[in-house]
């Protein structure tokens, strides 16, 4: 199941990319108001965070339907997250401008997520 350009889940263009925007957002939200620490915050954080342990946790699995699974629900954190960020643009805490750009990275993040599952789908049928 190992490529040989890969050794690690940190080696996965998915995982790196997913990092990236969890890091974006745990800067994002040190500026939020004290009042969604532990609400919209929280929210975000987890959301985010799950993304990329998803896809490390799938990888360390070696069977390709659950490495699958464990992508299909990081894909499910990137729509939440895109859904918090919504909730995040309603309450005015960041503007247009700034949702279209995490928006977009959401949607790359994703689209390069589906792109290894559909790698991992035909990997197990080649098995």
């Amino acid at each position: 199941m190992r490529n040989q350009k890969t050794s690690t889940f940190e080696d996965l263009t998915a995982w790196q990319r997913c990092r990236e925007l969890r890091k974006k957002v745990a800067n994002l939200v040190k500026s939020f108001p004290k009042n969604e620490q532990f609400r919209l915050v929280d929210q975000m954080i987890r959301s985010a965070r799950s993304v990329t342990a998803n896809i490390a946790e799938g990888y360390g699995r070696y069977y390709y339907q659950e490495n699958i699974q464990f992508c299909r629900q990081a894909r499910g954190s990137l729509y939440e997250l895109l859904d918090h960020f919504t909730v995040t643009l309603d309450e005015r805490h960041i503007g247009q401008k700034e949702f279209g750009e995490f928006r977009t990275e959401i949607f790359e993040s994703i689209k390069i997520l589906n792109g290894y599952i559909k790698y991992l789908q035909k990997e197990k049928i080649s098995e």
